[in-house]
């Protein structure tokens, strides 16, 4: 399968679960591991470029800080989609909170270029 047609079924399985919480937990699940895989590959097989090079040392760490912190926060997410399986009615809220969250590390991965590795 392409990348760019699974990329579009990922979201569009985002944007089903934000109006039906049966599919939330699959949607956590999935968009926190393609983020976290998404920002790993990032960190280990890209280097930092554009403003991130030639600066000093501060723009580099907080290169690998964003990079970190998004893995973090994508294993934390699909956590919360095995957590919100268990009761939907009760913890449904939370889940849709967190995929809403969840948004501001995607951009972050994608304006570095995450996805290209992907490809």
């Amino acid at each position: 399968m392409e990348f760019l047609a699974a990329l579009m079924k990922v979201i569009d399985l985002i944007c089903q679960a934000l109006r039906n919480v049966e599919m939330l937990p699959a949607a956590l699940v999935t968009s926190g591991v393609v983020e976290a895989a998404a920002a790993l590959a990032l960190a280990i097989f890209e280097p930092p470029r554009g403003i991130f090079q030639h600066h000093g040392k501060a723009p580099l760490y907080l290169y690998y800080g964003i990079l970190v912190t998004t893995v973090i926060f994508g294993l934390v997410e699909a956590s919360v989609g095995f957590w919100v399986s268990r009761d939907l009615n009760g913890r449904g809220a939370v889940g849709k909170t967190v995929m809403f969250i969840s948004i501001l590390p995607i951009v972050f991965v994608a304006g570095l270029g995450g996805f290209v590795i992907l490809k």
